[in-house]
């Protein structure tokens, strides 16, 4: 799948923007309970920001940009425009860098290239966080839902870390996007260890991507309801299940782990 992601980034922003721009920002933002809409306008400007000062300035480590973290506008209009520079700032930078490039993130992928996809993505979600907070919802990019869709199973809940064991339950769940392309298939288990770094030991429901001929169930939707169930900001009630219900409260259970 070939996305235009700095064009995505751009276009869902500018939609954010509009929707975010003159609401009342005490509006509790459904997606994010504890937050309101100034607090969303901040977060999208602050991660803008961020990222934009660390693709700018090739950092290999968040330290640098963390300590020149400007502090929150205390206005409504002073967020909007906040968000405004700092998206500027971050298209000229993703636009103008090599996607090959090496720079920190959190994730695997140290490049620029998927700094551009991770903000894309992370466009979309909080422009559906802005319309589920005023009601305006709209349809979200298919092509881009579904690219949504495999970052939150691959990158945010797929897999475990190097120290920690996937025990697969031996059931698997199929989502199959009407309008995207191909289904993803994912399988379930356990996630247990004790972290090395904080001593804090896990025993949670996890995932990872699978292949079998048979899964244990099925989800069909539009790839912007797959999406927006997957991160947290929709239900079943649009999406088709079929098969194994017990399979998909166990995919359920993995995403109520949660993600902003």
């Amino acid at each position: 799948m070939t996305l235009d992601y700095v064009a995505h980034l751009k276009g869902e922003t500018e939609r954010f923007l509009s929707v975010l721009r003159g609401a009342d920002p005490t509006l509790q933002v459904p997606g994010c309970p504890d937050w309101d809409a100034a607090d969303l306008l901040w977060h999208l400007g602050e991660v803008q920001w961020f990222w934009a000062t660390i693709v700018s300035r090739r950092l290999q480590d968040p330290e640098a940009a963390e300590a020149d973290k400007p502090s929150r506008p205390g206005s409504q209009d002073a967020l909007v425009t906040f968000l405004e520079d700092a998206h500027g700032q971050l298209v000229e930078a993703l636009s103008s860098a090599d996607p090959a490039e090496q720079v920190w993130m959190w994730a695997e992928d140290q490049t620029v290239g998927y700094v551009r996809r991770r903000q894309a993505n992370e466009a979309l979600i909080h422009r559906l966080d802005a319309e589920q907070t005023v009601g305006a919802v709209t349809p979200l990019d298919p092509l881009l839902s579904t690219d949504a869709l495999h970052e939150v199973f691959t990158t945010i809940f797929g897999g475990v870390p190097d120290w920690g064991t996937f025990t697969p339950s031996g059931r698997s769940v199929q989502l199959e996007p009407a309008d995207g392309p191909g289904p993803l298939q994912i399988g379930l288990g356990r996630f247990t260890g004790t972290s090395p770094a904080s001593g804090t030991a896990y025993d949670d429901p996890a995932c990872e991507l699978a292949s079998t001929d048979s899964p244990s169930a099925t989800v069909t939707g539009t790839a912007g309801d797959l999406a927006a169930w997957a991160w947290g900001r929709g239900d079943l009630s649009r999406l088709t299940v079929t098969g194994d219900q017990g399979a998909v409260s166990d995919l359920t259970a993995v995403l109520d782990l949660g993600v902003e």
